[in-house]
């Protein structure tokens, strides 16, 4: 597998549709993307977050090809070099980073602490990888209702091709590390207040 490659689509013949082709089921992939993120532009910004709320932005994005979608992962998966949390784990570890998450929220006042935030959220949703597949893209999502709760647009981070994604898959490498420097860097560039 290419080491660049961070969405990952099943063999084609294992989604509800029986599509077979890859372009066919990255455009239906993209519009759940589109319909998730409508529905998130649609809540209230007060909203506090929860396991249900990501679940039902993931069933949104995926549920229309997949029947993982909207649970959690129940398979082992390794991330680059990272090994994600076991799937035993991974609703107590959703649990504790909502928990956290909103915590975080609340006490956020400033820039700084906004961009912390938005570090932490997107960062430590990856790192606990609690589907089989749309982490990535379901994570994007999540950070975007962090930043619009901070009266922020939604971020980007990354296009599909070239050397965003580069920077931004070195940047999360970082963050395996420990090092969130090139991950505040990029979404501290991105962050524009509506």
């Amino acid at each position: 597998m290419n080491e660049n490659q961070t969405n990952w689509t099943p063999f084609p013949d294992d989604n509800l549709l029986g599509l077979t082709d890859k372009n066919q089921i990255n455009e239906i992939e993209a519009k759940g993307i589109t319909n998730a993120e409508l529905y998130v532009f649609e809540l209230d910004t007060e909203l506090e977050l929860s396991t249900t709320l990501i679940l039902e932005i993931h069933k949104i994005a995926f549920g229309q090809l997949y029947d993982w979608a909207g649970k959690w992962r129940t398979s082992e998966v390794t991330v680059g070099q990272l090994i994600p949390t076991k799937p035993t784990l991974v609703l107590q570890a959703m649990y504790q980073f909502i928990d956290n998450l909103n915590f975080k929220i609340s006490i956020s006042k400033n820039r700084e602490e906004h961009i912390d935030c938005l570090v932490y959220a997107h960062y430590e949703f990856i790192k606990i990888h609690p589907f089989n597949n749309g982490n990535g893209r379901t994570g994007r999502i999540l950070m975007n209702i962090v930043a619009m709760k901070f009266g922020y647009q939604p971020l980007e981070l990354y296009y599909r091709e070239g050397e965003s994604r580069k920077f931004y898959i070195n940047a999360m490498k970082e963050a395996d590390k420990g090092n969130y420097e090139l991950l505040t860097k990029l979404i501290s560039e991105e962050l524009v207040s509506f």
